[in-house]
């Protein structure tokens, strides 16, 4: 006889499926994965690093997850088509797409290059692109539905000072989901923005000076930076069937930050 702590876990697992986290080897992607071999499914981090990405293997395996590591170039389109070849040749399938390749600057405006700007727009705007053509082509095509979560940001929702170039990729990257959700929802290809508000990663440590982090926990109510492992529980909900009614969502995760005002 089932019960309703049954059916609750049976909605957010994850066992059978195939899920692809592209930036796995950083601090908030690695998170994520941990939590969705956690909940059963298969696991390939893909990232440049191969130390960064056995250090988050090794707490996989240990936690009894199942997971492997992919280099590539998240920028790259034939790098990334290799990958889900890859991919399809071990598992054959993919059900999850995670889109989390990132990186900052804190350039003051008049300083900013030609070259930041592309490098940027590159990792951050570029990566998620590409990620979702590439798998979303395979997923529509599918025809079974499927998950992508692409990583926002709060300067994506709100534009943040400081961070110029950043901010514009990711509002480019929430809008581009949006209009992906539109596009693939008859599908059942579900599109998704997970917006972590401040949590401290190798991307923005150096932009959080002290007079920055005053600022930002004079405008967080939780009075506190977001912890890594608090990303998972929004990454199961788009990732599962728990969130078979979401598409085109952001799910905000930053302590009240989008509610404060003054």
């Amino acid at each position: 006889m089932s019960t309703s702590s049954d059916y609750l876990h049976s909605m957010f697992s994850l066992a059978g499926k195939v899920a692809v986290v592209i930036g796995g080897t950083g601090e908030l992607c690695g998170a994520m994965a941990e939590g969705i071999a956690a909940a059963g499914a298969e696991t390939v981090l893909v990232g440049r690093n191969v130390e960064k990405a056995q250090a988050r293997l090794d707490r996989i395996a240990a936690a009894g997850g199942k997971a492997w590591f992919h280099a590539a170039e998240a920028s790259s389109k034939a790098e990334l088509e290799a990958l889900l070849a890859a991919v399809l040749a071990k598992h054959g399938r993919v059900d999850i797409v995670v889109n989390g390749a990132g990186i900052n600057s804190a350039t003051p405006f008049l300083d900013i290059t030609e070259e930041e700007v592309d490098r940027i727009l590159r990792v951050n705007y570029k990566s998620v692109f590409l990620g979702c053509q590439v798998f979303g082509k395979y997923l529509v095509e599918r025809g079974q539905g499927g998950s992508i979560i692409n990583l926002g940001s709060m300067s994506g929702v709100v534009p943040l000072s400081r961070v110029f170039t950043y901010s514009a990729s990711k509002a480019a990257v929430h809008n581009l989901s949006k209009n992906l959700a539109r596009e693939w929802a008859p599908k059942n290809v579900r599109v998704n923005v997970l917006v972590p508000g401040f949590f401290p990663a190798e991307q923005n440590r150096k932009v959080l000076t002290p007079d920055r982090v005053a600022s930002i926990m004079g405008h967080t109510p939780m009075k506190r930076f977001g912890e890594a492992k608090e990303l998972i529980g929004s990454t199961l909900l788009l990732a599962s069937d728990a969130g078979s009614f979401v598409t085109g969502a952001e799910i905000i995760v930053d302590g009240g930050y989008h509610a404060m005002t003054i």
